[in-house]
């Protein structure tokens, strides 16, 4: 009987853009492990039957990365949750344990602050504004939150109100969320004043996305942090720098977050080289493909 090989992979809807296989595939081989990291692009009729065949022992699946829009969805499905998914009310990694157990963590609010570390950036005391409520707002307003020192405000703006105010609702059942106050736009979030603004919806990834903040508004003594990092340099980003800001795209953010849930997976410390050599893997994928 052939033994199917172990896999790896990524669960959400649609799933074209993701550099996620290139990074993990990148540590898999470098480890000489072998396991392949795989796309298993799916709507949400699908997750019952798939996530109860992972539960089966002859699963060859042995850890998985949820992403949108699938990251509160794929909860009902898991056996456990770790106390900072818990919090956050959101999973994107899935450990299988020896007896096939799933457990649900969340990677994206420790990849964040791990990168601001990196940035030296301390929010203890400071302004945050964000744009955008959705599913990467709610894991870094959560992870801000529960810092020992936290920021002084988060000031969030969404377009949808009402979800805004949900997801603040949703998560103050769980933490201390009075320093987050939802404003109703995009002038409200006092970009002014703020120390760090973070775009976290979508807007930026398209060449024709209207940018959403005021270039007067940003100054020097702020850092600009935009989630998206295709193209690398939004329009946000640019505006950033010619204001002297400190501009900062998401791939450092994907990067930590896919090292942490590796290491979750395989439950050792990524070796320094090993770290390299995904990151350098994912800095030349995520370089614009030049036509010759």
């Amino acid at each position: 009987m052939t033994m199917m090989r172990t896999t790896y992979g990524l669960v959400g809807y649609p799933l074209g853009h993701s550099l996620s296989p290139v990074i993990h595939n990148t540590a898999l081989a470098a480890l000489e492990v072998d396991a392949v990291y795989e796309l298993f692009p799916m709507e949400q009729e699908a997750l019952a039957d798939f996530f109860t065949a992972l539960k089966a022992k002859e699963s060859h699946i042995f850890g998985l990365n949820v992403t949108v829009p699938h990251k509160e969805n794929v909860i009902p499905f898991l056996d456990a949750l770790d106390p900072f998914a818990t919090k956050v009310g959101a999973v994107n990694t899935v450990v299988i344990t020896a007896d096939r157990k799933l457990i649900g963590r969340n990677t994206d609010g420790p990849g964040f602050m791990t990168h601001l570390t990196e940035e030296g950036f301390n929010p203890a005391g400071r302004a945050v504004a964000i744009l955008g409520a959705g599913g990467a707002s709610r894991a870094l307003i959560s992870v801000l939150c529960l810092l020992p020192e936290k920021p002084r405000e988060i000031r969030v703006f969404d377009v949808d109100q009402q979800r805004a105010g949900a997801l603040v609702r949703d998560l103050s059942a769980r933490m201390d969320t009075s320093s987050v106050k939802i404003v109703a736009s995009v002038a409200a979030l006092n970009i002014e004043t703020a120390d760090l603004l973070i775009n976290a919806t979508p807007i930026g990834m398209k060449a024709d996305d209207p940018c959403l903040v005021k270039e007067e508004w940003l100054h020097a003594g702020m850092m600009v942090y935009d989630l998206v990092y295709n193209p690398a340099e939004t329009k946000l980003l640019a505006m950033a720098r010619r204001r002297g800001a400190r501009a900062v795209n998401g791939l450092r953010m994907l990067f930590f977050q896919a090292v942490l849930a590796f290491q979750h997976w395989a439950e050792i410390q990524l070796p320094e080289k090993i770290k390299a050599k995904m990151w350098e893997a994912l800095l030349t994928a995520s370089q614009p493909k030049v036509l010759s």
